[in-house]
């Protein structure tokens, strides 16, 4: 080959590679929809090993897919598992907790950004403003009234976030059930009763709220709302970080 051919020949090659777009690394199971998932649970492990592995498994899934982590403040039981397990592994970790829970010897030390709130309302109205979706783990009594209140804000369209059960060794089955009867006793319509998904395995229940369209008739008259009573629409505060890089 000539000299000016091969001349010829490296300006078309730098053409070409100056035409093709230059690819970056990604994350093929990064979240296209969630930026902060809130995860109510409860204080305790629990018995046996299979919740603390669940909410240690629920972490790790929430980092793969670069989802921030919002929860109830504290490092003691499946709360402080799974916020330990998503700061340790690079996430984002927003607690929001009220002041009289706050010190030795009641919910131990809040993991990354703390947020002090007053009282409860306050904590269920923070939480839900900075998340974009729900999951409950296993729990008890604060667990279920944090889940059924979003649940209920849902149904009085306050918010359209979607809400998953995580599942574990059939925790909620009963519950589940529960709500099933409700539908078929009249007490719920079909639509309400699809607000909630569930699923046993983290990766699966992310999948399907990731996926949720809810199926309530947004067109029909509702409940109309003012700024205050619809808490869940102020926007979170800037000083939050939006998402994992």
């Amino acid at each position: 080959m000539g000299k000016l051919q091969q001349q010829q020949q490296e300006v078309e090659e730098f053409a070409q590679l100056k035409s093709t777009p230059t690819s970056y690394p990604t994350n093929p199971k990064a979240s296209k929809r969630f930026n902060r998932v809130c995860v109510f649970c409860g204080s305790s492990s629990g018995n046996g090993t299979v919740y603390s592995n669940v909410a240690l498994n629920l972490g790790r899934e929430l980092v793969e897919r670069n989802i921030n982590l919002v929860y109830g403040g504290g490092n003691i039981g499946l709360m402080g598992q799974v916020a330990q397990m998503v700061h340790n592994s690079g996430g984002d970790v927003v607690g929001v907790i009220p002041n009289a829970l706050i010190g030795p010897g009641l919910a131990g030390h809040t993991v990354g950004t703390s947020i002090p709130v007053k009282n409860m309302h306050e904590r269920k109205a923070e939480m839900s403003r900075l998340s974009d979706a729900f999951i409950a783990l296993p729990g008890g009594y604060g667990t279920l009234e944090e889940l059924l209140e979003v649940i209920a804000w849902s149904q009085l369209r306050i918010h359209d976030k979607p809400i998953g059960l995580l599942n574990v060794d059939g925790y909620y089955d009963s519950l589940l059930t529960l709500f099933d009867n409700m539908q078929a006793q009249g007490f719920l319509e079909f639509n309400a009763r699809t607000l909630v998904v569930s699923a046993p395995t983290p990766a699966e229940l992310l999948d399907k709220l990731e996926a949720y369209t809810t199926v309530l008739d947004r067109s029909r008259p509702g409940p109309c709302w003012d700024a205050q009573d619809k808490q869940l629409e102020i926007p979170y505060s800037p000083s939050i970080p939006n998402r994992v890089q």
